[in-house]
């Protein structure tokens, strides 16, 4: 065994910067514990500062306060209802470990200064199963004013996109800006927002935004240390216990004792092309993912390097994209430095007047569902007869006069039609021909649809058939809010593929978040959470922020555990100072 000196030497090491990772920081400094954060990115917030900023939190404090009953019970039932999915990351221990601790994970951030708000209205997505709430078990950060980072503003993750100045709850009801009262009032109000900050410098941010950001005020002000442009290169084993890590920092590799233990809150897979060769589903581009730059998995291969067992990896949370042809990027899909950035279609989709079909021309999904769902359908329908990816949206005059598609309310851009992102013609004829889907076939599956858009149900897929689809539909089209008939030109059509925001397996941890080896034994000294294990949902996305949520939970039970149970025999050395820390596993290059 080779001694190792170390450069610098902690209790506990985090890699990776997101919400979970965060959260798991603030434990374990609570507990008066020696804590680093390493991110290998320039910003910090990981794929937290990218989403959409929702955790899902089943009998959390906020409903108690509201008066929205729920309990252990009734959000187990549930669970188990939602994910059918039985694998050693949805064990009975896992779910039970999520379910109780999600509670105490809030009132400790409540405590320790996090502004929560309950997202009324964001129902579970499989409400109409036993023990589905209706109303909401997701919490959103306050609005945030970014402002209050000081220098760490420009050093926070953020959605590369238009920046929301809304909260999460606010965008359905302005999206209806042109159909409803309610609408029309949100849209005065955000407008009167933003000239207040306007006038007043402030720089208020919703969304993953809001929570990334009001977790690094939570850190700064905790005094934990964050190093930035600090990737994990290899972590450092003695015996069959993790005890440090080996980060870069510039051109210089740092050797970082973890005493308690190591955290692996990195992220998930999603830009690492040949990972997702080996694991996902097929086929796949970079073109269409959403995921944060950082998310490339070499962390999950570190950790398979000693023996961790993995699961779901060939699962993603779904949304579905659109490009043109050649998967070119029509006008509007870009980040703020003209950088490409794909179209991604929820709300949209929930609208009445537009549906999604295979290149045969049937439809395979409830359109206004689960987007981890519809994207799961899609790649079965594509397994089942290579006819699905890409798939058309059939969209209606009606939706194109009313509604958000991509990054446009309401009429289409020229350049759309010229580019031949978005095809319109005067009939369903001569639309299918234009896609080569056989017109015969689109027209059978328009006149279906459209007989239920007429009496208000989707016997076929069930749209509008949920809490949560209506919430996101048009409360002024009746009798069914997620259905619109497919009937007045002109018609429009535009390709569609699975797109995701990051990938859903991971490691396999146990119900303290410890990684584990593919005999079930435990690597002593090693914890994930977040998109760098296993999901507690298994293959199921069962309401928003259904990621974030065990995320942080998991993260704030590795802390505990971590703390509770870690072995100090080395807890004198001090950095340069020879240890018998033994041998390091470097991470596998794929």
């Amino acid at each position: 065994m080779s001694s190792l000196a170390w450069d610098a030497c902690y209790d506990f090491v985090v890699v990776g910067s997101g919400g979970g990772s965060m959260c798991a920081a603030l434990v374990a400094k609570d507990a008066g514990k020696k804590v680093l954060i390493l991110e290998k990115q320039d910003k910090v917030g990981g794929s937290t500062g990218f989403s959409g900023g929702v955790w899902w939190i089943p009998n959390n404090p906020l409903m108690a306060r509201e008066n929205v009953p729920d309990s252990y019970e009734r959000a187990r039932t549930y669970l188990d209802a939602a994910v059918p999915y039985q694998g050693p990351a949805t064990s009975p221990a896992r779910r039970e470990a999520f379910l109780r601790s999600g509670p105490d994970m809030v009132s400790f951030l409540e405590k320790k200064g996090m502004k929560f708000k309950r997202a009324e209205g964001y129902s579970d997505y499989y409400d109409d199963l036993p023990g589905g709430e209706p109303r909401s078990r997701s919490l959103i950060a306050e609005l945030f004013d970014i402002n209050e980072l000081g220098e760490w503003k420009e050093r926070l993750s953020t959605y590369p996109g238009a920046p929301f100045n809304i909260g999460n709850d606010e965008l359905p009801v302005l999206l209806l800006m042109k159909r409803t009262w309610k609408g029309k009032a949100m849209a005065l109000r955000v407008g009167l927002r933003l000239l207040k900050m306007k006038l007043t410098g402030q720089d208020l941010r919703g969304t993953g935004t809001a929570m990334a950001g009001r977790m690094l005020q939570l850190i700064l002000r905790n005094g934990i240390p964050i190093w930035t442009g600090s990737p994990a290169a290899e972590l450092v084993v003695d015996g069959n216990r993790v005890v440090g890590v080996v980060a870069m920092r510039g051109d210089k590799r740092v050797r970082i004792q973890a005493r308690d233990g190591v955290l692996i809150g990195s992220g998930g897979f999603a830009r690492n092309a040949e990972m997702r060769r080996k694991y996902g589903r097929t086929p796949a581009s970079a073109n269409w993912t959403l995921a944060n730059p950082g998310d490339t998995g070499e962390m999950i291969q570190a950790a398979m390097g000693l023996g961790a067992e993995v699961d779901c990896m060939d699962t993603a949370v779904w949304g579905m994209t659109s490009l043109g042809p050649g998967e070119t990027f029509p006008e509007g899909a870009h980040d703020l430095d003209g950088k490409p950035l794909a179209f991604h279609h929820h709300f949209d989709i929930s609208f009445p007047h537009a549906i999604f079909v295979d290149q045969d021309g049937q439809r395979f999904c409830n359109e206004a569902g689960s987007y981890m769902e519809i994207g799961e359908r899609m790649y079965d329908r594509q397994q089942k007869t290579g006819k699905a990816i890409p798939g058309w949206a059939i969209i209606e005059s009606r939706h194109r006069q009313r509604y958000l598609w991509g990054s446009v309310m309401g009429k289409s851009p020229q350049s759309w039609f010229d580019s031949g992102y978005m095809i319109r013609a005067d009939s369903i004829g001569d639309l299918a021909r234009q896609c080569q889907i056989d017109p015969a076939q689109l027209r059978t599956s328009l006149d279906r649809f459209n007989c239920f858009a007429k009496s208000g149900v989707d016997h076929d897929f069930h749209r509008g058939g949920r809490h949560f689809d209506r919430f996101h539909g048009d409360p002024t089209v009746k009798p069914n809010p997620n259905l619109g008939a497919i009937e007045k030109p002109p018609f429009f059509a535009v390709r569609i593929y699975p797109g995701d925001v990051g990938t859903y397996g991971g490691l396999v941890t146990d119900e303290h978040a410890r990684v584990l080896r593919e005999d079930g034994s435990v690597i002593e000294g090693l914890y994930a959470t977040g998109n760098s294990a296993a999901s507690v949902t298994g293959r199921s996305y069962i309401g928003a922020g259904a990621s974030i949520g065990p995320t942080f939970v998991f993260g704030y039970r590795a802390a505990i555990h971590a703390c509770q149970t870690a072995r100090h025999g080395s807890r004198d050395n001090k950095p340069g100072h020879a240890d018998t820390a033994g041998r390091t596993m470097s991470q596998a290059a794929g």
